[in-house]
């Protein structure tokens, strides 16, 4: 034990006088405790030599509870998490910022992805119905008419008439115009003939205008001709019946006669010429009108009409008024002053821009001569006659020779020029609508806008001044998704402008012969040459006549 004593306190100074008493209990232990110790220490290495030599189902149990044992001292020895409750605070508070973060995240998240949602089937429905649109904030395109009821509030009389009227489904114009203007757009559009222009107009004013007002007019639709706007305020109180509104013509008489403050009128529908009339003679105040639509715009804002159309824009001075334009055919001119006249508009096309009717099948056909287009006319109604035919002439006076060639033959004809009084003209209208007449000429004065159903074949007589007469022209057939034919005779002197007519067939589908298209195009300058006389009289008996 000495040695022990010595090892242990080996390199230390020991004052054995001062702790004599503490020495003294270590050196009176017996060597028995040490050998007591050395048994202990050789009984412990005996036994772990006797658990070697024990079976391995008792190693496999020991094993087993011993691991159990150290897991449950390795789970009890871990801490326990939210113990402290300064962690188990700063660990909440990270939690719930992440959680905030997340929550913001996702809520400027969903309005983005709502947003791409809406735009991609936007996108799509616009395929779908091929229309083109360039603007900013574009309204969503209609898919039903019931639409109108749950997105716009539209009063249940307006879908009642539509139901009664044989609209199923919104037409691609209507798809998208209509929504433009219920959201307060300005927009100009150019769909093809017969696609439903006037109750894309119609309608989204009166649902913006929800009721009858004796506060003056407050809507003014503007025609080009007096027959479209007759046949716009027809169909305008088909879609008001069953409400107190009130849609006006503007007629001679009225603009003689009536006073328009005492005058109850919600819509007016005019000429330009007309209108402007009654405001120079400060007769009718639209200082409150709230929309003005230009129907068939091109027309109007020709050189003819540009002053008196300036004067009815100005004559609306409602700073809150929504202007539209509406036209088959929509010129880069057109276009510009539109711009001018209009703030943040959406441009809307439906199809190709400046095209006919795909529904028309159209045909060109050599006559050579004034003669030979007499004689194709005739052998055309001998081969076939398939009324209700219109003829387009290039002048009232050559309406009226038409007119007195075929009036003694076995067809119903019907004329209709500038020249007749608005009463002959309205009764040459609506006999042609009735079935009266089965073949009606016509100058350019009904080209446009005018809604004759069922019409099977529309002739151009007389070869067209410009591309967009015969769009117009041939789009009096082919409405609302009809089929129709559409035949243009052709002479030497009409060659030259024959390219133009065949980039606008080849547009809408059609076929023509190769030789057309690899002449010149020219530009057009109001293709109107002084042509020979209509007749198939010889010219001796012509001579002979006059003496």
């Amino acid at each position: 034990m000495e040695k022990s004593a010595n090892f242990l306190f080996g390199g230390t100074n020991f004052n054995r006088k001062k702790f004599a008493p503490d020495f003294a209990k270590f050196k009176n232990r017996t060597v028995e405790d040490d050998d007591d110790d050395r048994n202990k220490k050789v009984s412990f290495f005996e036994q772990e030599e006797e658990s070697e030599e024990e079976p391995e189902q008792e190693k496999i149990a020991s094993s087993s509870s011993s691991s159990k044992k150290r897991k449950r001292k390795s789970a009890n020895s871990e801490p326990v998490e939210g113990f402290d409750v300064f962690k188990s605070s700063k660990k909440s508070r990270s939690k719930g910022k992440e959680v905030e973060h997340d929550t913001k995240d996702k809520t400027l998240e969903n309005p983005k992805k709502e947003l791409y949602r809406r735009m991609e089937q936007d996108a799509l429905s616009r395929k779908q119905y091929n229309i083109h649109v360039s603007g900013n904030n574009i309204p969503s395109p209609l898919k039903s008419f019931t639409e109108l009821a749950s997105r716009y509030g539209c009063k249940k009389y307006i879908l009642r008439n539509l139901a009664e009227l044989g609209f199923k489904e919104p037409t691609p114009i209507q798809r998208q115009a209509i929504p433009i203007l219920l959201s307060g757009r300005e927009c100009f559009a150019c769909a093809p003939t017969g696609s439903g222009k006037t109750f894309a107009f119609i309608c989204p004013m009166l649902i913006k205008l929800k009721r009858h007002s004796t506060d003056g007019i407050r809507a003014v639709i503007l025609s080009p001709a007096r027959e479209l706007a007759a046949q716009t305020a027809r169909e305008g109180k088909k879609l008001i019946k069953g409400s107190k509104f009130n849609i006006r013509l503007m007629t001679k008489p009225l603009v003689k006669t009536a006073d328009f403050s005492k005058l109850q009128c919600d819509v007016l529908i005019s000429t330009p010429m007309r209108l402007k009339r009654a405001i120079k003679a400060k007769k009718i105040d639209l200082s409150k009108v709230e929309y003005l639509v230009l129907d068939e715009s091109d027309k109007l804002f020709e050189q003819s009409m540009l002053k008196q159309i300036d004067g009815v824009v100005k004559a609306c001075s409602n700073p809150s008024i929504i202007r539209s334009l509406f036209s088959a055919t929509l010129p880069d001119s057109v276009e510009e002053l539109a711009r001018s006249i209009m703030h943040d508009a959406v441009r809307v096309i439906i199809g190709r821009k400046n095209t006919a009717s795909e529904t028309v099948k159209q045909k060109l056909v050599f006559a050579g001569t004034e003669e030979g287009k007499l004689l194709a006319l005739r052998q055309s109604f001998a081969q076939s006659l398939n009324p209700p035919v219109l003829i387009f002439m290039q002048s009232k006076e050559r309406a009226k020779q038409l007119y007195d060639e075929l009036k003694c033959e076995d067809i119903r004809v019907g004329v209709i020029h500038s020249d007749l009084p608005p009463g002959e003209r309205e009764n040459a209208v609506d006999s042609f609508r009735a079935g009266e007449t089965w073949v009606l000429i016509a100058t350019d004065v009904i080209a446009r806008g005018m809604d004759f159903k069922g019409i099977n074949c529309v002739i151009n007589y007389d070869f067209p001044d410009s591309a967009s007469a015969y769009i117009h022209r041939i789009g009096r057939s082919g409405r609302a998704g009809r089929s129709g034919e559409a035949i243009t005779f052709y002479t030497e002197e009409d060659v030259p402008f024959l390219r133009n007519i065949a980039n606008t067939m080849t547009s809408s589908g059609c076929e023509v012969p190769s030789w057309i298209m690899t002449l010149k195009k020219k530009k057009w300058k109001k293709h109107r040459p002084k042509r020979d006389s209509i007749s198939t009289r010889p010219k001796d008996s012509k001579i002979e006549q006059e003496e």
